[in-house]
């Protein structure tokens, strides 16, 4: 939407530059010239319609850019609380994890005082990688 949105105001703006850069000569009806060639007469009601309708294209290609701009920013900040939740949860689980391995027979009173067991006896744990 955002590359859409910049397009299409790139195009009503050159359209409008060379609409204006090829017919700076006056009268009540207007041969346009455009890139070389003449593809119609215009009144000057025709010109006038014409630019409002440049504007309004122009106007839909900056709301579409805007819009786009706003959405990505939005999709951004999602992502960004997903990730501080998955990071939440996973420092949780291995929280719990500690504590199961801290609840078995097998250490030593210090070692559970401590809260960890020795490295050669700690399980390898998965751990989700973003």
């Amino acid at each position: 939407m955002l590359v859409l949105g910049l397009l299409l105001m790139a195009g009503a703006a050159a359209f409008a530059g060379l609409l204006i850069a090829y017919n700076l000569s006056g009268g009540p009806d207007y041969t346009v010239t455009l890139l070389g060639s003449e593809p119609f007469t215009i009144s000057t009601l025709g010109a006038f319609l014409g630019g409002i309708a440049l504007t309004l294209i122009f106007g839909l290609g900056m709301w579409m850019l805007l819009a786009g701009t706003v959405l990505a920013r939005h999709r951004s900040k999602k992502r960004r609380g997903e990730r501080e939740t998955a990071r939440r949860a996973a420092a949780e689980r291995d929280q719990l994890a500690g504590r199961l391995d801290g609840e078995g027979g097998s250490t030593s009173a210090s070692d559970e005082m401590a809260g960890s067991r020795p490295a050669a006896h700690r399980p390898h744990r998965l751990r989700l990688h973003h």
